[in-house]
């Protein structure tokens, strides 16, 4: 299949820079079959039904946006520079991958200093990104980070305004417990704590897993042949009971479905080798474009995606293209608000 197969027109108004308010009043479009069905999040209650277990990701996001200084001595004297940085993954050695602007400017071995004491140093340099050492580590660098970081707003969300302090909790989910996330699972986030309650009194079940989303989520595909991309790998884990738990709901006859594309990388990734969900724990870079086999996922709660992006690939491989151009069609038509803070679908596979 080729990268154009996956490119729609799309108004640039349609793109959200807010949520909606509250979070379940996001409009909901339900496809199943071939129908087409406008509701809200807020409706989820009348359509799911008891034995269905939804499978969230509580990853927590962590404030990965940072506003420095470089500081060099020349002949006219001591300069200043601003440099702006954001975190991508933590790296084996103690530092973090990340990007910067301006990248080229930056030298290795040169200090970037941020409010609140918190000073990184540059150890490696790629024509890409970078890898930071920070002068904090542990909890020390947590609160340091927490301090001088802001939230990570997707880059067409931050070339529109600047974060601020609502997005401290926009940009998180009602569930988030683990840190490590730079990017939100954002289906999640049309979530509340009074929906999820609704849900648990009708028989829905609830398992966590955790995907640590990483920045390059928003990474373009740039190869015409979308087989030929190579996917960026995220850290995740599946915990035993998780597993169990999904399973379970597998050979009762429940529904399993993933709220966003993050947990549901993370559950097809643990059930590739043996057709069911088993624990695992590890950095998975799984693509799922058109022709995948779906061992885990009977229906998908999820945004609307970027145009030539790998999480549309991920939909039509679920719903068939066909179909999902229809939706997209559809959500265009309607005015349906886009991308990370915008409105949500159902997406209920065939037969499910």
């Amino acid at each position: 299949m080729k990268l154009d197969d996956f490119d729609f027109d799309l108004p640039e108004e349609l793109i959200a820079t807010r949520p909606a308010r509250p979070r379940t009043a996001a409009r909901m479009l339900v496809v199943e079959g071939d129908a087409l069905a406008d509701r809200h999040v807020f409706d989820l209650p009348k359509l799911l039904r008891r034995g269905d277990r939804l499978v969230l990701n509580n990853t927590r996001v962590i404030p990965a946006r940072l506003i420095g200084a470089r500081h060099r001595n020349s002949a006219q004297g001591p300069v200043s520079a601003k440099i702006e940085v954001t975190l991508m993954e933590p790296d084996a050695q103690g530092g973090w991958r990340a990007m910067a602007k301006p990248l080229r400017k930056l030298l290795v071995g040169e200090d970037i200093v941020f409010k609140g004491g918190l000073t990184a140093t540059v150890a490696e340099k790629s024509e890409t990104d970078l890898r930071l050492t920070f002068n904090h580590a542990g909890a020390d660098f947590d609160a340091a980070l927490q301090a001088a970081g802001t939230m990570p707003l997707p880059p067409y969300i931050a070339a529109k305004r600047a974060p601020d302090a609502q997005d401290d909790h926009d940009y998180q989910t009602v569930f988030a417990r683990n840190s490590g996330a730079v990017a939100a699972p954002t289906a999640s986030l049309h979530f509340d704590d009074a929906l999820l309650a609704e849900l648990a009194a009708m028989g829905v079940e609830m398992t966590e897993v955790t995907l640590h989303v990483g920045a390059g989520t928003f990474l373009p595909v740039k190869v015409e042949d979308i087989a030929s991309h190579k996917m960026h790998a995220e850290w995740g884990e599946v915990t035993p009971q998780a597993a169990a738990e999904i399973n379970a709901t597998r050979a009762a006859g429940g529904r399993v479905i993933p709220v966003g594309t993050t947990a549901l990388r993370l559950i097809e990734s643990a059930a590739r080798e043996t057709g069911k969900v088993e624990p695992w724990q590890g950095e998975t870079d799984i693509f799922i474009y058109p022709g995948f086999k779906f061992h885990a996922t009977d229906a998908l709660i999820t945004n609307f995606h970027l145009p030539k992006s790998t999480l549309l690939m991920l939909v039509a491989a679920l719903m068939g293209q066909s179909l999902m151009q229809k939706a997209y069609a559809h959500a265009v038509a309607q005015n349906y608000r886009f991308f990370s803070y915008g409105d949500a679908s159902l997406l209920i596979a065939q037969g499910a």
